[in-house]
């Protein structure tokens, strides 16, 4: 029990430390898609943070490789991050199906999904993925 609970803080742990990144590229993801650009202002105010918070941020991300930018330009994604946003998006859609397939209300399930799909192992988004395609129920009986 304690060799599971240790692995299971590790693991938070390590999740805790992508989750913004994570979160960044997603948003990033968005505003290209929705305003063919996105600038550190919109993240800022997207986000709710200073500026300056972004701007340290993003050069986080550039020195990881999954932005690029120039002073006062827009802020591109990098095949890499191109590759992690699409990740949390199908993430956080399966999580945020799930939680509508079990009554949660949809500002509830967005908001939920959020957080979760950071800390959501494969196996579980699999799971909850066989429980949406089935339309919600329980796992088939064994013949």
């Amino acid at each position: 029990m304690a060799k599971i609970r240790s692995t299971a803080f590790r693991r938070i742990r390590s999740d805790h430390q992508s989750e913004l990144a994570e979160d960044y590229v997603e948003l990033i993801a968005d505003l290209i898609d929705e305003k063919g650009e996105a600038r550190g202002s919109d993240v800022a105010l997207r986000l709710g943070v200073a500026n300056a918070t972004v701007v340290k941020t993003l050069k986080r991300l550039q020195d990881a490789g999954l932005v690029t930018q120039e002073p006062y330009r827009a802020i591109f994604l990098t095949g890499d991050g191109w590759k992690l946003a699409e990740d949390g998006r199908r993430k956080h859609k399966i999580v945020e199906s799930f939680l509508l397939a079990l009554g949660v209300s949809s500002d509830t399930a967005r908001i939920d999904a959020e957080g979760i799909e950071h800390h959501v192992s494969e196996e579980t988004l699999r799971a909850m993925a066989r429980f949406v395609a089935r339309g919600g129920t329980g796992p088939k009986p064994s013949s």
